[in-house]
C-alpha cells in the first residue's frame, strides 16, 4: 500500500467509524461462526498497525504478521512484542499445523496469486482450525481508493466462493457485510468520480456524522452470518482446514 495509506491508518484506526464498526461485526462473526477454543492460538496475516489484535486477542493467543516497516512497528508497540514478517504466499517461518484461527482482513485482494495464498494459509491451520478472511466486493465499484491500496482485484460472491472451493479449505460460511451503507457508498463513489475528486484520501467525518455512521454499519453485528445480507461494500467468508 502507499505510504499515505499506514499513515492514515495510524491516524484514524481508533476513530473512524469504519474501523470501530467492522472491529465489531467481525467479533461477532467470530463468537458466532468461528468459535475458537479456549487460549486459541491465532494469526493475524498483514495485521496493518495493529488496529484488530486486542479484538483478536479477546479469543486467545495472538500473533501479528505484516510487511511494512513502519506499520509493523506501531502493530509491535500495541501487541508489546514482535511482529513477523513474511510474505504470502511462502509464510516462511510461520509453523504448520500451528493455529486455531488464522485472520487475513482484507489482505488477500493485495496478493498476485491468491490460490498460493490460500493453500499455504491452509498448511498453517490445525486440522479444523478455521481461517476467517474479508475481501473487497463488486469489481465495478474499483476506484482510486483501490490503486493506493494496492489492490490486484476485488470479488465477486461466486469468484470468492470458486476459489475457496478449489483449496484445500473447506468453505464453511460466505456473505456480504457493510450492506446497510451500500446504496451511500454508491453514490458518493460515483459523485466523487463525477466531481473529479475520486483521489482514494480517508477522512474523519464530524463527531456527530462519525457516530451516525458507526452505529448504522456496527447494527450488522446483530445480523452477519445469521441472516444473508443484500449485497455490501464487502464479503467475508470462514472456511475450516480439513
Amino acid at each position: 500500500m502507499e505510504r499515505v495509506v499506514y499513515q492514515q491508518m495510524a491516524e484514524l484506526d481508533q476513530l473512524h467509524w469504519w474501523y470501530r464498526a467492522r472491529r465489531e461485526v467481525l467479533a461477532e462473526l467470530i463468537r458466532r461462526e468461528v468459535m475458537p477454543p479456549p487460549n486459541a492460538r491465532i494469526l493475524e496475516i498483514g495485521c496493518g498497525t495493529g488496529h484488530n489484535l486486542e479484538m483478536l486477542g479477546g479469543f486467545g493467543r495472538v500473533d501479528g504478521l505484516e510487511l511494512d516497516d513502519e506499520a509493523r512497528s506501531i502493530a509491535e508497540q500495541r501487541l508489546g512484542r514482535e511482529i513477523l514478517n513474511a510474505p504470502l504466499p511462502e509464510l516462511a517461518g510461520v509453523p504448520d499445523r500451528a493455529f486455531e484461527l488464522i485472520a487475513a482482513l482484507d489482505v488477500i485482494e493485495h496478493i498476485d496469486d491468491d490460490e498460493a495464498a490460500l493453500a499455504s494459509i491452509a498448511g498453517k491451520l490445525k486440522r479444523g482450525g478455521k481461517f476467517l478472511m474479508t475481501v473487497p466486493a463488486h469489481q465495478w465499484m474499483w476506484s482510486a481508493h483501490d490503486v493506493v491500496n494496492h489492490h490486484k482485484r476485488r470479488y465477486s460472491k461466486a469468484g470468492l466462493k470458486r476459489l475457496i472451493e478449489t483449496s484445500p479449505l473447506k468453505l464453511e460460511k460466505l456473505g456480504y457485510f457493510n450492506s446497510l451503507l451500500f446504496p451511500l457508498a454508491i453514490a458518493e463513489r460515483f459523485a466523487s468520480k463525477l466531481r473529479g475528486k475520486d483521489d482514494g484520501d480517508v477522512k474523519l467525518p464530524s463527531m456527530p456524522l462519525n457516530k451516525t455512521l458507526e452505529a448504522i454499519f456496527g447494527a450488522e453485528r446483530h445480523l452477519v452470518g445469521r441472516l444473508p445480507l443484500p449485497p455490501g461494500l464487502s464479503l467475508f467468508a470462514v472456511a475450516s482446514a480439513i
